[in-house]
């Protein structure tokens, strides 16, 4: 991700790979959870990942443990992140500012803002 524009990342991101890479992402989060950090935190955030088609998956932290489904359930999220893929792939592999991120409207956030603010320190993420 690092060194690529918003475009180049974008062209890349297209059918199967899109795919394969969203649930990649998606799939490690649990593993990459950090329970301790979490405490008692119980919430249910929802990611709407756009590009070419729109893709739903929703994360639940609850009594410490991390649990990654794709699609939309009908519980009321705590937070929502909506988001297009290069900026997706940018937040996760630790290449993109959150704040920046927002407020060039890369990112828009809705629900609980602190936890969005402090969204990072719940996940080991890596640096790509």
């Amino acid at each position: 991700m690092k060194g690529l524009t918003g475009g180049q990342i974008d062209e890349i991101a297209h059918g199967e790979l899109r795919t394969r890479v969203l649930g990649e992402v998606f799939g490690r989060m649990e593993r990459q959870f950090r329970p301790a950090a979490a405490g008692a935190l119980s919430a249910l955030i929802r990611w709407r990942i756009t590009g070419e088609s729109e893709v739903v998956y929703e994360t639940t932290i609850a009594d410490g443990v991390c649990t990654v489904r794709e699609g939309r359930t009908d519980t009321e999220a705590q937070l929502t992140l909506m988001m297009g893929d290069a900026a997706f792939l940018r937040l996760v592999s630790g290449n993109g500012n959150p704040v920046t991120m927002v407020l060039t409207r890369k990112l828009k956030a809705s629900g609980d803002l602190g936890l969005a603010a402090g969204l990072n320190r719940y996940f080991d993420i890596p640096k790509a």
